[in-house]
């Protein structure tokens, strides 16, 4: 990234909280994007995503706390023009073609980009003049992005940027989200594809019943819930396993046994001790699906 986590915030929700009704989604949370930050917003459905996303966009104001975008309040026009948004439940006009929805959202903001650039950007070469009801969930999914990003906006909105989108599409899209950070951007992401997360946000936030959980980057969510991970093929019992130093816990994954430790360079030495015919020995980083799992898992006990 080209700019640091200590810059001035871009956008934050301050002791926020949110009813509807009698029912909390978002309870006395803070939440701070900053410039040239891919921020990583996750939790399970009814975690209060949406409503955070909501708030920042102005389309709801707090019952509590505050929120400020840009340094005013994210309904004044001053905010708006330097917004973009890429939202599921954003409904788009699918007899317009991508390039006549291009020009339309070009002519909201001051300072857009070229109409050609936003093309090349979003991937929309040869389909430009395709109707957007023509288009399959990926190409929309596309040209939605190419929304997002045509008033050239210092604060992008991205929810679940990339669903029905092919292997090459999203990883196209990924280097774009990577190029606006590089821009001195700021990326609020919302996604149930936690590898996205994982490779895209440097820092990641975890919310459940509207409240915070954890925070930090990548590195930090996994670490500090699942520790290590220890993948072999052993003989000895899941009973023993779980009684080595630092395990956490264990589970079977076909032949082999996944083990996962606070410090694995014990766990390793009682292994290669105690099972001379250990094999297929692999250690890695618990995966970031795994964190989320345990956080969320813990939230609702």
């Amino acid at each position: 990234m080209s700019m640091t986590a200590t810059a001035s915030p871009v956008a934050t929700l301050e002791s926020v909280t949110k009813r509807y009704g009698e029912t909390p989604a978002l309870r006395n949370l803070d939440l701070t994007l900053r410039r040239g930050e891919v921020v990583a917003l996750l939790g399970p459905n009814g975690a209060g995503k949406t409503t955070a996303v909501r708030l920042l966009l102005g389309l709801l104001a707090p019952d509590a706390g505050k929120v400020r975008v840009l340094g005013r309040d994210p309904r004044a026009a001053g905010a708006r023009t330097r917004i973009g948004a890429l939202l599921q439940v954003a409904r788009v006009p699918e007899a317009l073609t991508v390039r006549e929805h291009l020009d339309l959202f070009r002519s909201y903001y001051p300072r857009p980009l070229a109409a050609a650039e936003v093309v090349r950007r979003a991937g929309l070469e040869g389909i430009a003049n395709r109707r957007f009801g023509d288009l399959s969930g990926g190409q929309k999914q596309r040209a939605l992005f190419g929304l997002a990003i045509c008033g050239d906006p210092d604060l992008v909105f991205l929810d679940e940027p990339t669903v029905g989108m092919d292997l090459q599409s999203r990883r196209q899209l990924w280097e774009e989200i990577r190029r606006l950070a590089a821009a001195g951007k700021s990326v609020l992401l919302t996604t149930h594809y936690l590898e996205e997360a994982d490779t895209l946000a440097s820092r990641i936030v975890v919310i459940d019943q509207g409240r915070l959980l954890r925070e930090g980057t990548p590195a930090e969510i996994r670490h500090g819930v699942s520790g290590r991970r220890i993948r072999c093929i052993t003989r000895l019992a899941p009973e023993q396993l779980r009684a080595l130093p630092s395990v956490i816990s264990t589970h079977q994954d076909r032949d082999a046994v996944l083990i996962y430790a606070e410090h694995p360079e014990k766990v390793l030495r009682h292994l290669l001790i105690e099972d001379e015919s250990l094999q297929g020995l692999e250690v890695s980083a618990a995966p970031l699906e795994d964190a989320f799992l345990a956080l969320t898992a813990a939230q609702a006990a």
